[in-house]
């Protein structure tokens, strides 16, 4: 299996403190910039987008 390609999130600001997703096989992976090969959580793509959506609507985006 291949490593995902991690993509960095389009409201991130300079520094370490962003979020990157990558999709792979059905599954989103999430981390942080300040420590990419640590900590990854894995979801699937049904999960991921409720999240966003939820976060949409709490910020007025939705």
């Amino acid at each position: 299996m291949a490593d995902p390609v991690w993509q960095k999130s389009s409201y991130c600001a300079q520094g370490n403190s962003c979020v990157h997703v990558a999709a792979q096989d059905s599954t989103v992976h999430v981390t942080e910039s300040s420590d990419p090969s640590g900590a990854i959580l894995r979801t699937t793509p049904a999960a991921w987008a409720a999240l966003l959506r939820t976060v949409k609507v709490g910020t007025g985006r939705g």
